[in-house]
């Protein structure tokens, strides 16, 4: 599974929209949407943003393991 994928599962799972998930990282939603479709990159301080935000390793959110912690 790629980050993209994972990305938007654990917004998905935790209720958010793109726009909320988005704020977390300082994005707009477009900015934002344009990550989880592949038309820019996460950059490494959003990625730890977010794992910590869903209190998630970086392995598992790239999809290296599929152990959330």
């Amino acid at each position: 599974m790629d980050y993209r994928t994972r990305m938007r599962n654990l917004r998905e799972d935790n209720d958010l929209t793109q726009k909320e998930a988005g704020k977390i990282i300082n994005k707009s939603q477009q900015g934002y949407s344009h990550i989880e479709d592949g038309r820019a990159e996460l950059k490494i301080a959003d990625l730890i943003t977010l794992c910590q935000f869903y209190n998630v390793t970086a392995d598992y959110f790239i999809g290296l393991s599929e152990d959330k912690k």
